[in-house]
């Protein structure tokens, strides 16, 4: 795992990363900064990184799941119930690459319907 800072707007995040390839890909990016939008309790923004589904890929997550869309080539954070959820849980419009999760809770909920996301590795 590997420990980086997401900035949304005012909010600052801990969050650890995978070892998974859209990790890897995401981390070589690094620092990133990017516009993300809000789809029901996930902001989700392109991050550049170009990463097929594997096996790992799933659409219900667990709130605070960071994840990689590869229609969007996006890096998902959900933090809540989306439009496509059935129950509390956090649903993907479509399959993500489980990428790893948020270290902090965060009202991410106050945050508008677009924010600018700004990654760095936490060392950094």
């Amino acid at each position: 795992m590997t420990e980086i800072i997401i900035q949304a707007d005012e909010l600052e995040l801990r969050a650890e990363l995978n070892e998974s390839e859209a990790s890897r890909r995401l981390l070589e990016t690094l620092p990133a900064s990017f516009a993300a939008s809000r789809w029901g309790d996930e902001y989700y923004g392109d991050c550049g990184v170009h990463v097929e589904l594997d096996d790992t890929a799933r659409e219900i997550l667990e709130v605070g799941e960071l994840a990689y869309w590869p229609p969007g080539s996006a890096l998902c954070i959900f933090f809540g119930p989306t439009p496509a959820s059935t129950d509390d849980r956090p649903r993907a419009a479509s399959p993500v690459i489980p990428m790893g999760r948020l270290l902090d809770d965060a009202p991410l909920a106050k945050l508008g319907g677009s924010v600018r996301l700004s990654l760095r590795r936490a060392e950094d």
